[in-house]
């Protein structure tokens, strides 16, 4: 109790403090505008070069005058010198100020200016005696003043949640942080010229539809006023895809916002980036040579290896992956073989020997399969490895197993015990489909609400001929993740879903 009353009242502290220097910092704006020196007007800035491109080029730069810009991180005064350091959107560079150069008023403005200010400086480039890369300022001039002060900077902003809500400021404090995000970009730029050299052809599909399909999830719902009609935001983009296929083009890819009404945790997030992507005329197996190729072309580009550590544990994307049947897997790691037990009534016995836990709606044998892969071989995968030939009942978008119709041809990539990709050889007979999906809304109305709804445009698309195709989704802020060595999924997104503070 003592400890808790302490930690509120170095909090109320805290904030007492914040809003005395958040005061003083308005006060010196107020001055500013008064004198008719409002930085808040000033609507442009020619700054010719940054920080990154001076310090990499030294020699090119070597006592020519050049214009910065960015915001004060560091200020030392020293009566009629001083320094300052800016940083940019790629580096920092420190600046030289003297009441020579500047002049009296200019100087005594510069004293003034806080932590945190975007000043620009006009002035030449020089080395200082430890030979630290540096612009003799023989201009500064204030360009935005900072109202609230940073965090205490040999602290930072160390609190997780809070860097999450105000990534703004996470992204000043810790600069480090800048760079998952440039690597995203790279990475994302990546994936789409590789499909693009591959002959995809990147298309657009709706977000907003009255049928959400593609996935087994529960979706957002949303209303649209003027047909005075529910509408669903997308949870994949799978039948609209599909669409195109039969509509003629061969090869298309989409990469996007979906958007999942489900649990939050270090792997999910309401809305997430996901890629799909269709091909006529081949099936699962070149999708598992696509994905292989894929992760291994992209970690090369942007990394310069396809070897990584992941969070201390070293992955070889670049060695031949690991391909194992679902049963195969069951069988590597409990000894159970799914290929001897051919009811329903052999597998739920098996499950209660193991003490699986088996929800009653989900009682058959394909789904006790599925239920004993998630919970005893799923987190065993650590290397990059293709669990393929899932049960029909997980799978109701999926071909049949021609050898054995109670399996499909569909694979799940796993890399360091999680999921990073899922891919078909797609169901293309319109009257299998439409038994299909009446199982999934009888599951529905039973209660299941991540089971697929009817989708009888999607049934009419496939009764004008879809031709055999291979379909693959992949996570992309999982992709990410891995590739960055990042923990959480809010790591890789600028502005995670947060619950409200109040």
């Amino acid at each position: 109790m003592q400890e808790n009353n302490q930690n509120s009242q170095n909090n109320e502290i805290e904030e007492l403090d914040i809003n005395h220097l958040m005061q003083i910092r308005r006060d010196k704006l107020k001055e500013l505008q008064e004198e008719g020196k409002d930085p808040y007007q000033i609507t442009k800035f020619n700054r010719t070069n940054t920080a990154g491109e001076i310090k990499a080029n030294y020699e090119q730069f070597e006592q020519k005058d050049v214009t910065v810009a960015g915001r004060i991180i560091a200020k030392r005064i020293m009566g009629k010198a001083s320094f300052c350091t800016i940083q940019d959107s790629d580096e920092k560079i420190q600046s030289y100020v003297s009441i020579n150069d500047l002049g009296e008023e200019s100087y005594k403005a510069f004293k003034t200016y806080d932590i945190g200010d975007i000043i620009g400086i006009t002035g030449f480039v020089f080395k200082t005696r430890t030979e630290e890369i540096s612009v003799h300022a023989k201009e500064v001039t204030l360009l935005s003043k900072s109202l609230r002060p940073l965090p205490e900077k040999f602290h930072g902003l160390k609190d997780i949640d809070l860097r999450y809500r105000q990534r703004y400021v996470d992204l000043i404090v810790n600069p480090e942080v800048k760079n998952t995000f440039v690597l995203r970009s790279k990475i994302i730029k990546e994936v789409k010229a590789y499909l693009d050299q591959k002959g995809y052809l990147e298309v657009d599909t709706p977000i907003l539809s009255t049928i959400a399909g593609g996935a087994a999830a529960r979706p957002f719902i949303t209303h649209h006023n003027t047909l005075d009609l529910d509408m669903y935001l997308r949870i994949a983009n799978e039948l609209y895809l599909k669409r195109l296929i039969v509509g003629g083009f061969d090869k298309v890819y989409e990469m996007g916002r979906m958007f999942r009404n489900e649990g939050m945790d270090i792997k999910h997030n309401p809305e997430f980036t996901n890629i799909e992507l269709y091909s006529a005329y081949e099936d699962y197996n070149d999708m598992m040579d696509l994905t292989e190729d894929l992760f291994r072309t992209v970690s090369q580009k942007v990394l310069g290896t396809a070897k990584i550590t992941y969070q201390g544990t070293e992955i070889d994307l670049e060695t031949k992956w690991k391909r194992l049947s679902m049963i195969e897997a069951i069988k590597e790691v409990t000894g159970v073989d799914f290929n001897t037990i051919n009811n329903d009534e052999e597998a739920i016995k098996i499950a209660k020997e193991k003490n699986v836990e088996i929800e009653e709606n989900k009682n058959t044998r394909g789904n006790i399969i599925n239920t004993f892969f998630e919970e005893f071989v799923e987190e065993t995968l650590i290397q990059p490895t293709f669990i393929y030939d899932y049960p029909i009942e997980v799978s109701p978008l999926t071909k049949k197993k021609p050898s054995d119709n109670r399996l499909t041809e569909r694979f799940e990539v796993f890399i360091g015990g999680r999921e990073y990709g899922n891919a078909y050889s797609e169901l293309n007979d319109p009257i299998d489909q439409y038994e299909r999906f009446k199982k999934q809304v009888e599951a529905r109305e039973a209660g299941d609400e991540e089971a697929n709804m009817m989708d009888e445009d999607f049934i009419q698309a496939l009764e004008y001929g879809m031709p055999p195709t291979g379909g693959l989704g992949i996570g992309i802020d999982r992709m990410i993740m891995l590739l960055t060595d990042s923990a959480s999924i809010r790591d890789v997104l600028l502005f995670p879903t947060m619950k409200p503070l109040n």
